[in-house]
């Protein structure tokens, strides 16, 4: 698309966005203007997009060293290590490209080796600093000093065992930190993860895995969330090569990996980031208050600028080709699009996502990087993070949309929340829960989730915790159950059974929840005395067959498999059937299965009419199984017979059900 074409946009089949027109046709028009100077010297997006295999430390075509940084406002710069005692020398000072803003070092073959640490130094004016180079792909911590320097690194090449394509199906995704993946006391490793979590996943019957805290960052307590060295991944769980190994053994399970991208901000370090990287205050990013995040204390970067386009880009372009991974939750895309971050703002008009307060350079940004994903990637799963709801995020890039494949339904979890912490379950209204579970714009898909890690970060809990409170820690042994935690297992069975029953094309839980997993997240830091006893999963709670959270571990994977091999996700989108509130029933159509919910915290329903399409039914599966820690009160696999009925000179088929409270049904139509 040249700049001088209008493009044709449907407007997403929606109406309210008619007054906005001209504006989405102008950003459209920016990203085609943007692309166009990207392009017009390498001829494509991914061929613009090869900035790591240009900067940092190489070996050239005579297989020498050499290095090159971006440097805008630097005056001299060295190449310092324990190669040079960490002295400035001669042979490591490198040169200014004539004309260019960027410094180039040449080396001979022998003088680095393989596991020898280094950094860089520069002079700017007013002042010098140490750096690790921008593009460094391997980074480690001095478990002495806490210094943080990069590595060279250059093993020999991983193997790749397993080629691998994501099918198009409906990700079920499980969200996963590698360092809090074990139950020991610590940091997990990436061969850990591949041993011992990773066949749990598999049985579990997930078929993506979303891996948190890849890219290097100096505060292990952030989560990954203070991004310093975006080519690097992280070194406290292991090698580069180690990564590969479990990203390749993940292929060969028929399991898609994506990562957490953080391209909305970067951590403030100056030192180990990218923040006065030159001594100047906007070489990535803004200048002045507009470059600095005050609410996560933290850089903005500048999406404007070329040369952060061409870090940011590459950078997209480096985790698909490196390490094969298939694809991108992208994090924060609410405070990149707006000047306000999102920050205490409720997002009530149509004209706030189209106001002065939009960063149509951040918009542009993410458009670009579907671009290149796509180009890179047919195949590739990128997920936009918003809270916004900003209108064409996930819509096709040919109608003038983001191109993301996928939306966070950040309602979903806000609502189960909001239900279990601020009401009785005798007041929830059937009505509110399902608005709030199939709230999406039509031509979006959307990843429903009942929690993830932000729902238990410190200071908050899991839902299972939020419902039962103590009673999780004493309550949950199968001869011993109590009330509270027959109510908190049966309402944790039938949010994953609506949540799952009503996604919009994925479905996503957090690690540890499938079973229940009790407390917080809170990593070591020096509030808690460097404590690990919340940075870990309990995998003998799930393990142990006397307890509750082996039987919500048990209805998960029993969820999943029947979803699965139906291919109800993907052959139909969920419909309402029936709803009371009277009752608190809520009946779903997710050919070929129905799908029945009773709320209700004491009143079952007998012989309870229902309007259904024609077809036989049958039970399949139900949340009140006693193998799922229920009290066994239907059989299960019964038929339902269907009766004709007519009234109002209508024919319907009707089935009668006996549906206790706090219990969901599944029938499968035959």
């Amino acid at each position: 698309m040249t700049t001088n074409e209008t493009p044709i946009l449907p407007l997403f089949n929606d109406p309210w966005l008619e007054p906005y027109r001209a504006i989405i046709a102008n950003r459209a028009n920016a990203v085609a203007t943007t692309r166009e100077i990207l392009t017009k010297a390498p001829g494509s997006l991914a061929e613009f997009a090869c900035a790591h295999e240009f900067y940092g430390l190489h070996r050239d075509a005579d297989h020498n060293w050499v290095f090159r940084e971006w440097a805008p406002a630097a005056q001299e710069l060295w190449l310092t290590g324990d190669f040079s005692d960490w002295q400035l020398k001669d042979p490591f000072k490198a040169k200014r490209l004539p004309g260019r803003e960027v410094w180039e070092l040449h080396l001979p073959a022998d003088a680095l080796r393989h596991g020898q640490y280094y950094r860089i130094e520069m002079v700017w004016e007013g002042g010098r600093g140490e750096r690790l180079p921008a593009y460094t792909r391997r980074v480690v911590q001095d478990i002495h000093t806490g210094i943080f320097s990069a590595q060279v690194w250059e093993p020999e090449p991983y193997l790749w065992q397993n080629p691998f394509t994501v099918p198009k199906r409906p990700l079920l995704i499980y969200e996963a930190h590698i360092g809090m993946a074990q139950e020991d006391y610590g940091v997990g490793t990436y061969n850990q993860f591949r041993i011992n979590i990773l066949p749990r996943i598999a049985r579990a019957g997930y078929n993506t895995i979303q891996l948190m805290a890849i890219m290097e960052h100096p505060y292990y307590a952030s989560f990954g969330y203070q991004v310093s060295n975006f080519f690097a991944a992280s070194s406290r769980f292991g090698t580069p090569e180690e990564l590969k190994e479990l990203i390749d053994e993940a292929h060969g399970l028929g399991i898609a990996v994506i990562m957490d991208l953080v391209h909305s901000h970067a951590v403030k370090n100056e030192r180990e980031g990218l923040s006065y990287f030159d001594g100047s205050t906007f070489q990535y990013f803004h200048n002045g208050l507009r470059g600095w995040h005050d609410a996560w204390d933290s850089r903005c970067f500048d999406y404007g600028k070329t040369d952060v386009l061409h870090f940011l880009l590459s950078n997209c372009r480096y985790w698909l080709d490196e390490f094969r991974f298939d694809g991108f939750r992208f994090d924060g895309i609410t405070s990149m699009l707006y000047m306000h971050h999102g920050l205490g703002v409720n997002f009530t008009d149509y004209s706030q996502y189209y106001d002065s307060s939009v960063d149509t350079e951040a918009w542009t940004y993410c458009t670009l990087a579907n671009n290149l994903i796509r180009e890179l990637r047919p195949d590739a799963i990128t997920i936009a993070e918003d809270v916004s709801g900003m209108p064409g995020l996930a819509a096709p890039l040919d109608q003038g949309g983001a191109g993301f494949g996928y939306r966070m339904a950040m309602g979903v979890p806000d609502c189960w929340f909001k239900l279990a912490r601020d009401m009785r379950d005798e007041d929830w209204s059937v009505g509110f829960l399902w608005h709030e579970l199939t709230n999406h714009r039509p031509e979006e898909l959307t990843v429903n989730y009942v929690e993830s890690h932000d729902q238990a970060l410190v200071g908050g809990k899991t839902l299972l915790f939020q419902l039962m409170d103590a009673a999780i820690y004493n309550d949950m042994t199968i001869a011993n159950i109590s009330i509270e935690a027959m109510r908190g297992v049966a309402l944790h069975k039938l949010a994953r059974l609506a949540t799952l029953a009503t996604s919009g094309g994925g479905y996503l839980n957090f690690i540890g929840n499938e079973f229940g997993h009790p407390e917080w997240i809170d990593f070591p830091r020096e509030g808690n005395h460097f404590s690990y006893q919340y940075a870990r999963r309990q995998w003998s709670l799930r393990d142990n067959p006397d307890l509750l959270f082996a039987k919500l571990a048990d209805f998960d994977q029993a969820l999943l498999k029947l979803f699965t091999e139906t291919d109800a996700l993907a052959n139909s989108e969920a419909r309402l059937l029936f709803i009371s509130e009277n009752d608190k029933i809520l009946v779903i159509d997710r050919d070929p299965l129905l799908v029945l919910l009773n709320l209700h915290s004491s009143q079952s329903v007998s012989d309870y009419p229902i309007k259904v399409p024609p077809g036989t039914l049958h039970g399949v599966l139900n949340t009140d199984e006693s193998r799922f820690g229920g009290q066994n009160r239907i059989t299960a696999t019964q038929a339902y017979p269907h009766h004709t009925n007519t009234s109002n000179n209508e024919r319907h088929t009707t089935i009668n059900i006996y549906l206790p409270c706090r219990t969901g049904l599944i029938l499968q139509r035959t």
